[in-house]
This record gives structure tokens, C-alpha cells and sequence, in this order.
């Protein structure tokens, strides 16, 4: 039978025709794959690892054994000494956060409102001491914070005390390091922020009669607070979990929680009861963000409408 060339040339229907095509959100998954793969593997396995290891029951010798208890985290909460350790975690992380926004402004406005050069050299001078391994770090903070260290020698050298202390071994180390190590972590997102910030409101305010203070307090501030809180986040969360700069700076005297895990696994191998203290510190981590964050969104979104 032969066939009419308005048969041969007929394309099919249009809704069969997109049968036919992939969803238009596959091509966006395949892409996202990768990354999926990367989080499954590297963090959320290593994570639900540590909670279930939390749990696993032992006995009395420390070996482990099938079954689940909670006897890891009973300990954890019965004894004073841990809820010290942890109460001195919290407060340097907090006290960082706080040396690392005074300090972190005045970087951020040179690098956000200075010369060009400026710009460059004070972004260079926070970047820079990312290149340097913080062990290293570390140990040069305790030759310049012992007894005999270069802060000593210029006390002794300016006649303000003939016999100063040492401040390495004591919280204060802890601090100090912490606040040069993640500093960078606060002055990027802040300058970042400022940058973003339309000159022409400074210059409104300027010209309505505000000083310079009044002018940072009450538009740059506020209009900043976004990158301030991506600041907060991140040095309180890396302050929290240091390691390094506890270790070598604070010692025995000033442990923190990721001094503690060290201990529990390398001089004890009580594997459970270190991931016990993992765990808790992730909650106390992520608990401390969100109620920040809440109350950063709450208290703050009102003014910085206003400053708009």
C-alpha cells in the first residue's frame, strides 16, 4: 500500500515527544553526584560512625562487645572534671570570638575601604600566616610566651616587673593562639561584607552630620552584621575543636575537648568514651550556632532594615 508523503513527513505528538527526553533536573543531580558522594563518604559515614561507636557497649576489661549502652555518656555528665573541660572550651571559643571582631574591623575596613595598596598589604598580612603550618605556629607562640620568652625580656627590658610570670601553660596561651590562628576566618567574610556595602548610604550620613563613629555604628555595623555572623560561626566552631594550640600551648593545665579525645584514644584506647566526647562536641558546636544564629536573625534583622 503506498504511503502518502503527509503520513511519511507526520512528527509524533508533542507530549510523546517529551516522553521521550530526560527530566530537566537530571542533567542537575548528575552534576551534584560527585559532591553528594564526597559528603556521604568523608563526613556523614565518619559521623554516624562516631555516634554508634558512642554507644557500644564493653566490658569490664574495655573490649568491646555487641550491644548498646548509654554508660559512656552517664560518665561524661557525672563527673566534674569533664564538665570543667568542657565549660573552659566553651569560654575560649567565646572569648576568641570576641578578640577576633575587635581586632577583625579595622582589617576589614582597610581592606574593604582603604587605597588599593592598602588593600593588597593588609590582605596580604591576614592571608600570609595561613601558609605557615600552625604546629609551627604554635611553637613559636610558646617561645615567645614562656618564661624566659621575648614578652618576658621586654617587660624586664621597659622595668614594668622585674620577675614577670610566663604565660605559656595557662588559658591565656590557649587564647592568644587561637585568636592569631583563625583571625582570617573573621577578617575575609567582614571585609567581604563591608565591601558590599553602597558608599553612597556612608556618604548620606556623613552628610546628615554623623561622625565618623556615629557612621560606623550605625550603618556600617549594622549593614555588616551578615559576614560578621559567618564569622562568629566559623572561629567559635574551629576554637571549639583546636586541638593543636591546646596541646602545645596549654598543656595539662589548660585541657580542652579535643585534648581530651587525644587522651581517651592515645594514652587510654578507650575508643567509646572518646566518641562520646566527639559527640558532645559536635552537639555543643551546633547548638551554640543555631541559638546564635536565631538570635542574630531575630534581634539584628530590625536595625538592619532600619540602617537601610
Amino acid at each position: 500500500m503506498a504511503i502518502s508523503s503527509s503520513e511519511t513527513l507526520a512528527l509524533p505528538p508533542l507530549q510523546a515527544r517529551r516522553g521521550l527526553q530526560a527530566p530537566p533536573w537530571l542533567p542537575g543531580m548528575w552534576l551534584m553526584a560527585p559532591t553528594v558522594l564526597f559528603l556521604l563518604v568523608c563526613f556523614l559515614y565518619p559521623v554516624l560512625h562516631v555516634m554508634t561507636l558512642s554507644v557500644t557497649a564493653q566490658t569490664v576489661d574495655g573490649a568491646n562487645v555487641d550491644g548498646w549502652t548509654l554508660a559512656n555518656y552517664t560518665r561524661l555528665f557525672s563527673v566534674d572534671l569533664y564538665l570543667r573541660i568542657l565549660l573552659r572550651t566553651l569560654r575560649i571559643a567565646a572569648l576568641a570570638c570576641v578578640c577576633c571582631v575587635v581586632l577583625a574591623y579595622p582589617l576589614a575596613l582597610g581592606i574593604a575601604r582603604g587605597t588599593p595598596l592598602m588593600a593588597r598589604l593588609v590582605t596580604v598580612a591576614v592571608v600570609a600566616p595561613l601558609l605557615v603550618n600552625v604546629v609551627v605556629r604554635a611553637y613559636g607562640w610558646s617561645a615567645i610566651l614562656s618564661r624566659n620568652g621575648a614578652l618576658n625580656q621586654v617587660i624586664k627590658g621597659l622595668g614594668i616587673a622585674d620577675n614577670p610570670g610566663q604565660l605559656l601553660y595557662t588559658e591565656w596561651a590557649v587564647l592568644i593562639a587561637c585568636v592569631h590562628v583563625y583571625l582570617p576566618f573573621m577578617v575575609m567574610p567582614l571585609a567581604q561584607a563591608i565591601s558590599r556595602i553602597d558608599r553612597s548610604v556612608e556618604e548620606a550620613a556623613r552628610i546628615a552630620g554623623a561622625t565618623r563613629l556615629q557612621t560606623f555604628w550605625r550603618v556600617v555595623f549594622p549593614l555588616s552584621l551578615p559576614g560578621l555572623s559567618v564569622g562568629v560561626s566559623l572561629v567559635f566552631s574551629l576554637s571549639a575543636a583546636a586541638y593543636v594550640m591546646p596541646q602545645i600551648l596549654g598543656g595539662n593545665f589548660s585541657p580542652l575537648l579535643g585534648t581530651l579525645i587525644e587522651q581517651q584514644i592515645v594514652s587510654l584506647s578507650d575508643w567509646p568514651f572518646a566518641a562520646a566526647i566527639a559527640c558532645l562536641l559536635i552537639v555543643v558546636v551546633l547548638a551554640s550556632n543555631i541559638v546564635f544564629l536565631r538570635f542574630f536573625n531575630r534581634r539584628f534583622a530590625r536595625w538592619t532594615a532600619g540602617a537601610r
